[in-house]
């Protein structure tokens, strides 16, 4: 995850495979296509949103919708809105509970032993990833060949890129000098399209604050950027837009591309490519 640290935290707790070990739903097996889907997570409705009918979708989260977070918030619009309610989902009786939350502290720990059917995923961290999660999502709501050829787009959308980084060091800056690092999705795309990751350059981990100091010093060939923080709306984004960054070409994607592990990534990777293409690398001396 890559955004502002709180809401980082606050959707790590919402990620599919995030959930405990003592989830508190019993996973129930499929009978029939289901038809009262409840999605309890950006990331999961996501996905229900591209692979199921919106006549299956009986609720996703209110961040479906948010353009700045989620990449189908055109198709969300207008679906139901589930709330952090034990009551609405209850009231809904879903077939299906799509992204079992944490449920620490959280008024849905009334659905506790109730016995619906549910599917969880695993984070992704790499492209394999995603695909899993896409044929697994596909298989539960009923459209296992809308998921097999979401698939084949992808892998075909993907090789038709090529590695246009052609071994070009990027970080993935963020606000407050936090830079993405190894073992992420964002690190797993920037090696698809052949850029190096200066995160494992520096030896970081998934996530850490860099300084301009140290980053001046790294003097990375380019800077990927959320197109979030184009504009100066705070100290956070302003660190940024530091002069002594002028100097690194920027490429830019929307974060509701990268922050859940989904077809987006084809997106990303696509306009990574572009900018690459059409904005060469200053190469350091």
């Amino acid at each position: 995850m890559h955004l502002r640290v709180p809401l980082a935290l606050a959707l790590a707790l919402i990620t599919p495979g995030g959930a405990a070990a003592d989830a508190p739903y019993r996973s129930v097996p499929a009978t029939a296509k289901p038809q009262r889907i409840v999605s309890l997570n950006l990331c999961a409705d996501q996905l229900l949103v591209l692979l199921a009918d919106r006549s299956q979708i009986a609720g996703v989260t209110r961040y479906a919708a948010d353009p700045g977070l989620s990449a189908v918030a055109r198709q969300a619009k207008g679906l139901p809105v589930v709330r952090n309610s034990a009551e609405q989902v209850l009231a809904i009786n879903p077939d299906l509970v799509f992204g079992t939350p944490a449920f620490a502290s959280s008024p849905l720990t009334a659905l506790r032993g109730r016995r619906y059917r549910t599917l969880e995923l695993k984070s992704a961290t790499q492209f394999a990833d995603i695909v899993a999660s896409v044929r697994q999502t596909a298989a539960a709501v009923g459209h296992p060949a809308r998921g097999e050829a979401l698939i084949a787009r992808m892998r075909a959308d993907l090789a038709a890129i090529g590695r246009p980084g052609q071994g070009a060091v990027a970080a993935y800056y963020q606000r407050r000098g936090y830079m993405t690092g190894t073992g992420t999705l964002v690190d797993d795309l920037m090696r698809r399209i052949g850029l190096v990751n200066l995160a494992t350059r520096l030896g970081r981990p998934a996530l850490s604050q860099v300084s301009l100091e140290e980053m001046i010093a790294a003097r990375p060939d380019y800077l990927i950027v959320e197109a979030g923080t184009q504009r100066v709306e705070d100290q956070g984004t302003e660190m940024l837009h530091h002069r002594v960054l002028d100097a690194i070409p920027r490429i830019v994607i929307p974060q509701s591309w990268t922050v859940c592990g989904g077809p987006a990534y084809v997106r990303a990777a696509q306009a990574m490519a572009h900018q690459i293409a059409t904005r060469p690398a200053i190469k350091q001396k």
